[in-house]
């Protein structure tokens, strides 16, 4: 192999290199380095996540005890019967579940028949129904319970009592609920904007942007074995959503969605 050669072959392979490394951008000052790395994966629960149905954007909501909301109902039963829910649960049509577009999972919820005035109570496990004019889908049993079993659909009102969280499938009394939150949201995230590996570049920035329009700013310390980095983050939002608009109309060019610990 002739010298030409050589040559080739060894900047053949510098490239390839450089290709397949993870591109990061350093920032350095009197300070502290600014590490931004690009194409971060973010975790989130697939049912806090915003999703696409047939072209439409559905984002996971805020609510809160006592809120009201109107609507049809319509109920879904054999066809589904048996196959995994949207939190991962096996649907059983016999159980007193319900499924809702954008409600957290394992939302109790009282639903109204306004023709009747009958109602039931279930628990929030799928998504759906992915109609405009409904609001929600019942499980067999519960459209039993207030008659829209029959005709298939029904005005109704969903009013919000409370959120569930112990793991069990059962209906929980108003008192269990009174034990637990009185509002939810899908929240538990925060926006990074900025990482340092020397702490005083840290603790400036948290100063500089604590209670920036309303969210406050912690720091992370983070060791996985390649030296210690100081996570700056900006938390309070109440959806991923929330995160997403923020960082699209702020000027963190940089930041990213993470969940809260």
């Amino acid at each position: 192999m002739n010298k030409f050669s050589i040559l080739f072959f060894i900047s053949l392979l510098l490239l390839v290199d450089g290709c397949s490394t993870k591109k990061t951008q350093i920032y350095s000052d009197d300070t502290s380095s600014y590490e931004s790395e690009v194409d971060k994966k973010t975790y989130s629960h697939p049912t806090m996540k915003p999703y696409v149905i047939r072209g439409i954007k559905y984002s996971p909501t805020v609510v809160s005890v006592g809120d009201e909301f109107k609507g049809n109902a319509s109920w879904y039963g054999p066809n589904f019967n048996g196959k995994l829910t949207s939190n991962g649960e096996t649907y059983d049509m016999y159980d007193m579940t319900a499924a809702h577009k954008t409600l957290p999972m394992d939302t109790i919820v009282k639903v109204t028949n306004t023709r009747d005035g009958s109602n039931t109570v279930v628990r929030i496990n799928d998504r759906g129904p992915f109609v405009a004019t409904r609001i929600i889908d019942l499980s067999k049993s519960a459209a039993e319970k207030i008659n829209v079993f029959g005709p298939g659909t029904a005005p109704v009102t969903i009013k919000i009592l409370g959120f569930y969280s112990n793991g069990k499938k059962t209906i929980p009394t108003e008192k269990e609920l009174k034990n637990f939150p009185q509002n939810q949201s899908l929240s538990g995230f925060a926006i990074q904007i900025a990482a340092f590996a020397n702490i005083n570049g840290a603790i400036k920035t948290q100063e500089k942007y604590d209670k920036t329009d309303g969210y406050r700013t912690v720091i992370k310390d983070v060791d996985k074995g390649e030296g210690r980095l100081y996570r700056v983050y900006l938390k309070g939002f109440k959806s991923e959503q929330e995160a997403r608009d923020y960082i699209s109309s702020s000027s963190f060019n940089d930041a990213f969605i993470v969940r809260e610990d």
